[in-house]
């Protein structure tokens, strides 16, 4: 009986202990209650305490910092840590997590419980992460868990390969930040000569290829291109369609936020290898740099072209933009700092067709007679531009191509009106020093005389293409006449 009793008072009294565990559960007292007891029991542990900084002691990337940040956002405990962010992935019903700073995640290993927190030195701003582990269980699974780590790492960069482009800031502890590459452009959907675009293409295979070849040559493993023509004629897009091709990430450098050289050597330490760095309208910048002090000097971006700072890192491709190359400095256009030279012109007949092809899906039409003879007569425009009207007129490719024609027949008109104005000047000027007060009368006959010649440029064209075609023969009448002329004039626009 007593026995009896007392089973039923310890019924009686843990009702009440679950109703209140049940009333803790759903608040943040239970919570509060285990980290308590949690960090009562840490006082009887010998922990060790890792240090893993973002950069090293030379200001490179650490790259064992970005193997643990990927392995710990991707641990399904991350989301019961104390304070998570949420980001949305490249797909729009894709949401990942990733771990706050200065809180902490924890994981198990070998049934080795371990913390990782990542915490900002006050000293010189640089990000670390701290591993907390047990002493006795660092002897038993350290260098197997950073084993782990590292493999689990490679596995996630591999599965989610994706290019970034990477932009120098102008903040001092932060000097990079980075965004995806979405940049659709390929070796194959370029439009430039198909000769060039297969030596290029196996200029850079064979790139990938070479670490040992420059190795046994004493060289860094490095390569350099300078692409250079007016603007609009794809040398961005081929930039991009390079990063396709050989995967790398783009650290584009923007010089106006570039403080000195100082600053120019340690945004090139702090990139990685398998990297395509990019420096555009680098002949303005040095055209500046000839008429006003710069940031940058001249001697500082040689030495990031090929000095000694270049060679600590490899497989990387730097790539140069500009629009003319004729008054740069031999300096910097020397084999070593340029190894590849490529040229982008403006369109001529044969890329008119590529672009007609990809842009209106037209391979031959009753127009491109006449856009060759156009083309032939000193007619120009960038592919930008040509690709433009193609954009704009795709739903009717006649209409594109006379767009295109109209388009290259004004650049053609007003070449011819610059060439005889330069003409008439250069013979103005010579009369006008016979006596006072000539040039400025000449100025205002000069004008006149170009309109002139516009006009009568003009008739001469119109009746150059009328001997061109068959003669019509005579109207019956005046209707008849009317009619046949209206339709010669239509022919003619």
């Amino acid at each position: 009986m007593v026995r009896f009793m007392g089973v039923v008072y310890f019924i009686l009294f843990l009702i009440p202990v679950f109703y209140v565990l049940r009333f803790l559960s759903k608040t943040s007292l239970l919570h509060m209650l285990l980290k308590s007891w949690q960090s009562l029991i840490d006082r009887f542990h010998v922990y060790q305490f890792y240090k893993v900084p973002q950069f090293n002691h030379n200001f490179q990337e650490n790259q064992l910092y970005r193997k643990i940040s990927l392995y710990l956002n991707s641990l399904p405990n991350i989301e019961d840590s104390d304070f998570t962010n949420l980001f949305s992935g490249s797909k729009s019903n894709d949401i990942f997590f990733q771990h706050d700073n200065n809180h902490s995640v924890g994981d198990t290993f070998l049934s080795a419980e371990v913390s990782w927190t990542n915490e900002k030195s006050h000293v010189d701003g640089i990000r670390s992460y701290v591993l907390r582990i047990k002493k006795t269980d660092k002897r038993r699974v350290f260098r197997q868990y950073f084993q782990h780590i590292l493999t689990v790492s490679d596995e996630i960069e591999q599965r989610n390969k994706e290019i970034k482009l990477y932009m120098n800031l102008a903040t001092e502890n932060e000097r990079w930040r980075s965004v995806p590459f979405t940049h659709p452009a390929t070796l194959d959907s370029v439009v430039m000569d198909t000769e060039l675009k297969n030596k290029v293409r196996s200029d850079l295979e064979q790139f990938l290829k070479s670490k040992q070849y420059y190795h046994r040559l004493g060289h860094v493993w490095k390569r350099s291109f300078l692409l250079y023509g007016p603007s609009g004629t794809g040398k961005t897009s081929f930039v991009a369609a390079m990063a396709r091709f050989l995967s790398y990430d783009v650290y584009d450098i923007d010089m106006s936020k570039v403080v000195d050289d100082s600053d120019l050597k340690m945004l090139l330490l702090q990139t990685k290898s398998k990297s395509l760095i990019v420096v555009e309208d680098l002949d303005r910048y040095l055209t500046e740099n000839t008429t006003r002090s710069t940031a940058v000097s001249l001697s500082g971006l040689l030495n990031f072209m090929d000095g000694i700072v270049s060679s600590c890192g490899e497989e990387r491709v730097l790539v140069f933009t500009m629009n003319g190359k004729d008054h740069v400095d031999g300096l910097v256009m020397r084999p070593g700092r340029i190894d590849v030279h490529i040229h982008f012109p403006l369109c001529d007949f044969s890329a008119f067709k590529s672009l007609a092809n990809t842009y209106l899906g037209v391979k031959e039409h009753k127009l491109f007679p006449q856009v060759e003879e156009i083309f032939q007569s000193g007619g120009s425009l960038s592919p930008a531009v040509i690709g433009e009207i193609m954009i704009s007129n795709r739903s009717s490719p006649s209409r594109a191509l006379k767009s295109v024609i109209s388009a290259l027949q004004t650049d053609v008109d007003n070449k011819t009106t610059v060439k005889v104005a330069q003409a008439l000047t250069s013979s103005g000027s010579g009369r006008s020093e016979e006596g006072e007060g000539g040039s400025t009368v000449f100025c205002r006959e000069s004008v006149h005389t170009v309109r002139e010649f516009r006009k009568l440029y003009g008739l001469l064209r119109l009746g150059s293409r009328r001997k061109e075609e068959p003669p019509v023969p005579l109207p019956l009448d005046r209707s008849s006449s009317e009619k046949e002329g209206s339709r010669h004039e239509r022919i003619i626009v």
